[in-house]
């Protein structure tokens, strides 16, 4: 698939680039893809969530009725799960959501969310991408000129380029991510994505090996 190479004012450079069939197209794999994203949301799950059984509930030990002539089984203390204020009964308790996904598998879900990218020509890619100072007007003009300002849009760079996360900090519909910081999850949930014509190669020749 080859795609022409843009600058940062939406004009062809007369280049081309094209991209490499093992990684952008593949036959897709939704099941890796599921797998992957659903490691990364359990991934940031703190876990911390937890409720108070009936040992830990403070409150009297004693006997709420006598032993005989109640008629009925002895009352259990104040702390009993079926008396309000008591503890709860398989309450929630902190714990680890995360999981192991073989490193295969992760590859495969990246490669198929950018196949289908690539089915659906959401993909952009620029000569290169770099301000002289940070300025989110500037941001937003480029976003203009690539006609993708009222889409959500995920900013694949080679390197970390500050000028340029400054620039599109503020921007809620905006993601500027290195190769490194790619995931499964932020390529699903993006609706077009702009590559540099370097971090097209690199992103070709980390996914090959």
């Amino acid at each position: 698939m080859e795609l022409n190479i843009l600058d940062i004012k939406g004009k062809e450079t007369g280049k081309k680039v094209s991209l490499d069939d093992t990684v952008f197209g593949i036959e897709p794999n939704d099941h890796a893809i599921y797998l992957d994203v659903k490691q990364y949301l359990a991934n940031k799950r703190q876990g911390t969530h937890k409720s108070k059984g009936r040992s830990e509930v403070a409150g009297s030990t004693r006997k709420l009725g006598r032993q005989k002539g109640s008629g009925g089984a002895r009352p259990g203390d104040i702390k009993s799960p079926i008396r309000v204020g008591g503890g709860r009964i398989f309450g929630p308790v902190p714990r680890d959501y995360s999981f192991k996904l073989n490193k295969k598998v992760k590859q495969l879900a990246r490669k198929s969310a950018l196949s289908y990218k690539a089915k659906d020509n959401a993909i952009t890619v620029l000569s290169e991408l770099n301000f002289e100072a940070p300025k989110t007007k500037d941001f937003v003009a480029m976003m203009k000129n690539l006609q993708v300002a009222d889409k959500k849009t995920l900013f694949v760079l080679s390197n970390g380029n500050k000028n340029v996360y400054l620039s599109a900090r503020n921007l809620t519909k905006v993601k500027v991510l290195t190769i490194s910081e790619l995931s499964t999850y932020s390529i699903v949930g993006a609706n077009n994505i702009v590559f540099t014509e370097e971090s097209v190669a690199a992103i070709e020749q980390t996914f090959k090996a």
